[in-house]
């Protein structure tokens, strides 16, 4: 009886669809607004009520977007960024979450908490000094002055710890231990392959935290250099009157890449989300 229903289908209610039919269309909806509203021209977006319903200027809109932002060079900037920053993160916050999970050092609850307690502190503290720290070094107006100072996270520490401390068994550590291996080993053949769920999903939070950044990468670069796709779009639309469908049209452009990656991508994430659910 136990293994028959071990092994049965769920299947949701009306009452399931419905709530998850509400859901999905509230989350799809800014979205879908966006490409309307890139489709139209900015004075039918001006006028009440609003359309509901795609125009016919989606490319010319999506053209100017593109050459007045310089979105080419943008997105690739942003690639670059957003790809050095997710992967950094996974790679330091795994090893420091390891020590903190699992390897014995003085004071390292200490350091735990002193980690813990810069999530506390308000990034708007650190810019005066980290803008002259980049000045200094002439990294204004360059990549690295966006990816060097978030290649590791605190949160990212915190989370592979907690991860690593359920995951990751003392003993497997220590066996590895007598055998001779020695820590680079543990790390490479034990640590990465175990910690692999969560590496999954905090590279895929951190590259999407990345790719959004807006307050940081608008102090350290210009339009005119070497701008992320956030900086980029600040340039769309000035004038008198904003031109709101361009703006729009631009938005979705820096949008569009996302959403490929998790079309691709999507199923190796959730299927490592849920390899690390399973227990066996």
């Amino acid at each position: 009886m136990r293994a028959q229903r071990a092994g049965r289908q769920m299947y949701g209610g009306r009452l399931t669809y419905a709530v998850l039919i509400v859901f999905t269309a509230g989350s799809l909806f800014p979205l879908i607004w966006t490409a309307i509203a890139a489709s139209r021209t900015n004075t039918r977006l001006a006028q009440t009520p609003p359309p509901f319903w795609f125009g016919g200027n989606l490319f010319k809109n999506l053209q100017i977007a593109w050459t007045d932002a310089n979105m080419g060079t943008a997105l690739l900037n942003t690639t670059i960024v957003a790809g050095s920053i997710a992967a950094g993160t996974v790679f330091f916050s795994t090893l420091a979450g390891f020590a903190f999970a699992k390897l014995r050092f003085r004071f390292k609850n200490l350091l735990l908490v002193l980690v813990i307690g810069t999530m506390m502190v308000p990034p708007q503290l650190s810019v005066v000094p980290l803008y002259m720290m980049v000045a200094k070094l002439s990294w204004t107006d360059q990549l690295q002055a966006v990816i060097l100072p978030t290649l590791v996270s605190a949160f990212g520490v915190f989370f592979m710890r907690q991860y690593l401390v359920e995951a990751l068994p003392t003993e497997l550590v220590e066996a590895a231990r007598v055998d001779g291996a020695s820590s680079w080993r543990v790390v490479w053949h034990i640590v990465f392959p175990v910690a692999r769920p969560a590496m999954a999903v905090l590279g895929m939070l951190t590259f999407v935290m990345a790719w959004n950044d807006f307050f940081w990468p608008i102090i350290a670069l210009t339009q005119n250099g070497s701008p992320t796709v956030q900086v980029a779009l600040t340039g769309l639309g000035r004038g008198y009157i904003p031109d709101q469908s361009v703006i729009m049209a631009g938005a979705l452009l820096g949008t569009l890449p996302l959403l490929l990656a998790f079309v691709l991508f999507g199923r190796q994430i959730v299927g490592g989300i849920m390899q690390g659910a399973v227990k066996g």
